[in-house]
C-alpha cells in the first residue's frame, strides 16, 4: 500500500466514523464533526500525495498526527462512559491514523533513500 491509499483510507474512515458518532448519538454532538473535518481535509489533499509533493505530504502527516493525539481523550472519555461503540469507533480512527503514519514515514524514507542513490551516480 502507498501513502496516499492509506491517506484515503484514513480520511474516509475518519468522515464516516465521525458522521457515525453524530447520527448514533442521543445529543448530536457537535464535536463528531471534528474528524470529519480533518478527513475532509486529508481527502482534499490526497491528489497532491499521490503526485508526491513534498509540502502536501507533510502537511498531511502534521494533521494526520494531530488527529492521532487528538482521538487519545475521546478514547479514554469513551472508555469511561462504558460506551462500546465509542470506544469502537474512536479506536478505529486511531489505527487508521497510525497505519497512515507508518505509510507517509516509509515513502519518506524511500524518497530519502532514491534521492541519495541519484546524488551518488
Amino acid at each position: 500500500m502507498k501513502a496516499h491509499q492509506a491517506s484515503l483510507i484514513n480520511a474516509l474512515l475518519l468522515i464516516s466514523m465521525g458522521l457515525w458518532a453524530y447520527f448514533a448519538a442521543e445529543s448530536a454532538p457537535k464535536t463528531a464533526f471534528v474528524p470529519v473535518g480533518f478527513g475532509v481535509a486529508l481527502l482534499a489533499l490526497n491528489p497532491g500525495i499521490k503526485k508526491e509533493n513534498k509540502v502536501v505530504a507533510h502537511i498531511a502527516v502534521g494533521l494526520t498526527l494531530l488527529v492521532l493525539l487528538a482521538l487519545i481523550m475521546p478514547l479514554v472519555g469513551s472508555i469511561r462512559r462504558g460506551n462500546e461503540m465509542a470506544v469502537i469507533r474512536v479506536a478505529l480512527m486511531m489505527a487508521s491514523a497510525a497505519v497512515a503514519m507508518v505509510f507517509f514515514v516509509k515513502s519518506f524514507r524511500d524518497a530519502r533513500r532514491q534521492a541519495k542513490a541519484a546524488a551518488a551516480r
